[in-house]
């Protein structure tokens, strides 16, 4: 059964190149990360809701309920009340107008774009910084004198307009899935009404009952039921993923067939690439199959990226902790009888610090920098969030055709005088009489032209006129000698010297003049289905010898080579040949080569077997690599093909999705034949077989149970498949959670696969859309395709795929270092309020100075870690747990907060001391002046007053007086007008703190290059960290020392001994994160400072 199974092949020698496309103009890669709305908990509790009311969710029954193809002619007439010959009246006509609708594609329902603009504008992060630009100007509204509080609510109102524009726009660029479906329409066709035949009819006024005729070069109208053929094939490719053109065939299918396998159903938008027709419209608009498949991609729940789940996981911890600490230290300050007023300002200090503003930029910003690295490696990134999810991904379900292949049919193996031969046409004999023949019959009996023969260009990429398996041959063989010469020495005979290939018939014959000579008997060439060739052959052509072909030898010989090449997955033509003698055939003979068979007038029967040739679409060159890559990176790579499983199987060998210790049951019972035991003894379960290869007639009638067990094997290959049971194929991956082991002491583990699949077909969109992360082919891929998906491969090449992975690992690994190194300022930012609330010193840093460093100068810095080369082969490590593996850990918390963030506090307030003191303000005195300062600030009337003695210089010892209070002011180190100036010497302070957390910063960048790796090991090659560095350093100095800007942001030019404090403490922070790295390298991945430390 399974030689049957492989020898039926054969026959599928004609496939027409799918015309080549240039990818999309997509400008979405400009684009920024959405907000999320939706967690994982929500998205399960909707999918209960679905199941609950009663919903279908289990794709894989949605498949087409049709029937016609399985019922005849005559019965397809009855059930649609319509007439072969006349067609429908046009009364009847108009009401079916009126009943089903107009012939088109309904596109989904949208919301208006002032909605979604609303919707990016209040995402739960956008409401937070709203709420606190809201109370910014209430505050300056209440008391105007103090302006800080209007200049913080309108940076965070633009911060949040411009994120809020910035989302909108990309999600304009997405979801135009149905302009895809619409180029597939036609937009006239043929039809017969009431007897009348009407040439240029609308194409969306058909109904079902129509009789429309269908011409060469037409695309299909609607669903039709041909009852009328003439050589008539369409091309399903975008359908089926079949290659080859489909003939059509007005006879009833069998019961039980498939409506996608009928063979004499034209399905809506495919094109008829041969002959013509005349057939019954079954099914128009949305109840065609090309409907189902519409709204199967437009209704798919696209899943949820797992970069926004990590960005809304961090988010709202953050929030969280933000909106807490500014309520609980909101209530102190009541407690402690401040003024509505401070308590507001205060509060959103305290948000605004724990916020940081700049994330969502960086994080955009870095994800676009990666796409673009990706679009120099043919991988166009349409979903930014789609660059980390290819590096999360744990499972690749994979189309063949032109993705793991080159979609390109190549001559792979010659057989002839009973031997295989490699087709390097340097390593044949090319005077071997067999082989000659061989080459005569490969470019005589072929209708295959090149259109373009350029000097210089490769034979492979002249463009031919014909179909795949001829393109392939005349390729071939025009490097052992041009055909058009071959051809000229050996014209057909003409006019009717030609039987085309048919799929009833399965074989084309050429009858041709030898040599040119007419006094020698003509040459019949015979083509073919191997089994159709060798049944009417009598005799073998054997080193230019013809010899009888029913001995042993032969048979067994032929038998055992033809199952090699189709089990390689081979296509395979038999050539066979005979001569027509003068006396019975002369030159003006008329050959009837029209009708069937037993219509010819020339024999096809006791011919001579001259060998075959086998054609194979040849796996691209770095394929099989990338797999073993992929499989070393922990990621399992399945094949979902629409091609036949004997063919999908040697393929999937061939590129080692099924390796080469695996064992399919096909693979074990021919072990088992061999070794003379019953191959029947075994079944799928046996746990030898580690490999299997469903066809989609099998996957029909899984239960979502049966195939999660078919997703325990280690190697899988689905064939055969349709669009719903590719959806059926993914959803059953998104939704395992257990990967049950098939080895005898290996335990089971828990999986939450991230599933990208790749795709080139109307029929592989619903499974685009419906992946965490669709990839569609840039040069072959349909429109359909293109759109449902997130990104697009512009060389169709499998490769890029795995290039993609390790740059979507990379950009995570680094978006951590950025996030590390964005919260370890948050602690010198939070901590000024709090000491400023519980010990009332005078505030160390303004709200706007912690804007200027999370919009300015850190921004650049955290950016440029998008540019650190990877620390180690990341493609050696498995995919990450989304469940597990987050972007923000408690671990990195830690580093962050807990280690970095509070030695960068402490060298903020040691620097704030250092300039108080050197101005006269003992540190001691601080506790409890922050309203004396204030108070001299905004030169209130109470405020305090410098008290010398007589002949006391103006930078010697003083005293304050502050509402009775007296406090004793030392001398000052730096003498000059701001010496004992309260307000002066504050912002001085404040100046100072500022610069000291970019002077920390400095440390803290290097440290966060690597997360193990030595600072030495790694180098300084990142030239954009080391611009970043001199960045924030010269925006630092021109914020604190520009005349009237630095007025109005409440700083100073601080004196040079000032900026020298911090620097201690950031060679502090260096040296403590390379102690703790070398001690983690040391003691490994077991050792208690990584267990603790590594984030």
């Amino acid at each position: 059964a399974t030689q049957a199974g492989v020898l039926s092949m054969s026959a599928q020698h004609e496939n027409l190149d799918k015309p080549k496309q240039e990818p999309s103009d997509l400008a979405a890669q400009a684009a920024v990360i959405t907000q999320v709305s939706k967690t994982k908990a929500e998205m399960e509790k909707k999918r209960a809701e679905k199941k609950a009311a009663g919903e279908d969710d289990d794709v894989k029954n949605q498949e087409i309920p049709m029937d016609e193809h399985m019922l005849t002619v005559e019965e397809v007439e009855k059930k649609h009340e319509t007439d072969m010959k006349k067609g429908l009246s046009e009364a009847e006509a108009r009401a079916r107008l009126e009943k089903y609708g107009l012939n088109e594609l309904s596109p989904p329902p949208t919301l208006p774009w002032w909605v979604k603009f609303i919707m990016h504008m209040t995402g739960f992060f956008s409401l937070l910084l709203w709420g606190a630009a809201i109370l910014c100007f209430v505050a300056y509204a209440i008391d105007q004198s103090a302006v800080d509080n209007l200049y913080l609510g309108i940076v965070l109102a633009v911060v949040v307009f411009l994120t809020g524009c910035f989302s909108f726009y990309q999600d304009a660029q997405a979801d135009a899935v149905m302009q895809g479906f619409k180029k597939l329409t036609p937009t006239e066709t043929i039809v017969t009404r009431g007897g009348q035949t009407q040439n240029k009819f609308p194409a969306t006024d058909i109904v079902p009952g129509d009789i429309v005729t269908i011409k060469t070069g037409v695309k299909i109208p609607a669903d039709v039921r041909m009852f009328e053929c003439s050589s008539f094939k369409v091309d399903n490719a975008s359908m089926t993923g079949e290659p080859e053109p489909q003939e059509r065939f007005p006879k009833a299918d069998a019961e039980g067939k498939r409506p996608l396998e009928a063979t004499n159903v034209a399905f809506y938008g495919t094109l008829c690439c041969e002959g013509n027709g005349r057939g019954i419209v079954i099914a128009t608009g949305d109840n065609t199959v090309i409907g189902r498949i519409a709204k199967l991609a437009s209704t798919a729940e696209e899943e949820e990226t797992p970069i926004a789940i990590e960005i809304e996981h961090f988010i709202k911890i953050i929030s969280a902790v933000a909106i807490v600490l500014g309520v609980i230290f909101l209530i102190i300050g009541i407690a402690k009888g401040f003024d509505t007023i401070s308590n507001v300002v205060f509060c959103i200090g305290i948000i605004v610090a724990n916020v940081p503003e700049g994330l969502l930029a960086t994080v955009t910003v870095s994800l676009t920098l990666t796409a673009k690295r990706m679009k120099t490696k043919k991988v166009l990134v349409k979903n930014l969030e789609a660059v980390e999810t290819l590096g999360s991904t744990s499972v690749i379900a994979s189309d063949k055709t032109g993705t793991l292949t080159q979609n390109r049919m190549t001559v792979a193996h010659l057989y002839y005088n009973n031997k295989i031969h490699d087709p390097d046409p340097s390593g044949i004999d090319r005077k071997d009489p067999t082989f000659q023949m061989i080459h005569k019959l490969g470019v005589c009996c072929a209708t295959a032209e090149f259109t373009e023969m350029t000097e210089g260009v490769p034979i492979a990429e002249w463009p031919v006129e014909g179909d795949a398996g001829e393109t392939a041959f005349i390729r071939y063989f025009q490097s052992v000698e041009p055909i058009r010469v071959m051809r000229e020495k050996n014209p057909r005979c003409e006019p009717n010297g030609l039987v085309p290939f048919k799929s009833a018939n399965k074989f084309m014959v050429s009858i041709n003049v030898e040599d040119n000579d007419f006094s020698k008997p003509r040459l019949l060439m015979f083509k073919g289905a191997p089994e159709r060739v060798w049944k009417r052959c009598s005799k073998i052509l054997i080193d230019g010898k013809e010899e009888d072909k029913e001995s042993k030898e032969h048979i067994k010989e032929f038998n055992d080579n033809i199952f090699r090449l189709m089990d390689g997955g081979e296509r395979v033509l038999g050539l066979a040949y005979t001569y027509l003698p003068t006396d019975k055939y002369p030159k003006d003979y008329e050959y009837k080569t029209s009708g069937g068979v037993e219509d010819f007038n020339f024999p096809i029967e006791g011919l001579t077997f001259c060998g075959l040739i086998s054609l194979i679409d040849p796996p691209r060159e770095a394929v099989p690599g990338s797999v073993l890559l992929c499989q070393r990176a922990g990621i399992q790579v399945i094949m979902v093909t629409g091609d036949h499983a004997v063919t999908a199987e040697a393929i999937a060998k061939q590129v080692n999705i099924i390796r080469k210790d695996s064992k399919t049951i096909r693979d074990l019972r021919a072990q088992l034949t061999l070794q003379g035991k019953d191959p029947n003894s075994v079944d799928e379960n046996d746990p030898r077989i580690n490999a299997i290869v469903i066809e989609g007639e099998t996957l029909a009638g899984f239960s979502p149970e049966k195939l999660d067990q078919i997703l325990d094997y280690d190697d899988i290959v689905f064939a055969r498949t349709s669009p719903q049971q590719k959806l059926f194929i993914v959803k059953g991956l998104q939704e395992k959670t257990v990967k049950r082991s098939r080895k005898e002491g290996v335990p089971d583990k828990s999986v939450n696969f991230v599933v990208a699949v790749t795709g080139d077909g109307v029929n592989d969109s619903p499974a685009l859309k419906k992946a965490n992360i669709g990839v569609a082919m840039g040069q072959e891929g349909s429109d359909v395709a293109k759109e449902a998906a997130d990104m697009i491969l512009l060389n169709d090449n499998f490769a890029s795929i795995v290039d993609g992975v390790e740059e979507g690992r990379l950009i995570f690994d680094n978006l951590k270092k950025s996030i590390a190194y964005t919260l370890s300022s948050n602690i010198p930012e939070i901590t000024p309020f709090l000491m400023f609330i519980l010990i009332g010193i005078p505030l160390p840093l303004t709200t706007v100075l912690i804007l200027c460093i999370d919009l300015g100068t850190d921004m650049v810095p955290a950016i440029s870690l998008a540019y650190e080369n990877k620390e180690a082969n990341i493609m050696e490590k498995p995919p990450r747990n989304p469940d597990v593996d987050r972007l923000v850990t408690a671990k990195l918390i830690s580093f962050s907060y807990l280690q970095i963030g509070v030695i960068q506090a402490l060298a903020g307030f040691y620097t704030y001391f250092v300039v108080l003191n050197d101005y006269g303000f003992k540190p001691s005195i601080l506790p409890g002046l922050a309203e004396a300062f204030e108070a001299d600030r905004i030169g209130a009337d109470d405020r305090p007053e410098i008290v010398r003695a007589d002949g006391a210089g103006r930078c010697d010892a003083a005293t304050m007086v502050y509402q009775g209070s007296s406090y004793d002011l030392r001398a000052c180190n730096i003498c000059n007008s701001n010496c004992q100036n309260p307000s002066e010497a504050l912002a001085h302070a404040q100046g100072a703190y500022f610069l000291s957390i970019i002077v920390v910063q400095w440390a803290d960048i290097l440290a966060c290059k690597t997360r193990t790796l030595s600072l030495y090991q790694q180098g300084m090659r990142n030239q954009v960290l080391n611009f970043g560095l001199v960045f924030e350093t010269v925006l630092g100095l021109f914020l604190s020392y520009t005349p009237g800007l630095s007025t109005g942001l409440g700083t100073r030019g601080v004196e040079f001994p000032h900026l020298l404090p911090a620097l201690p403490f950031a060679l502090v922070i260096l040296g403590y994160d390379e102690m703790r790295k070398f001690i983690m390298r040391k003691q490994g991945e077991s050792g208690w400072v990584y267990q603790y430390t590594y984030y």
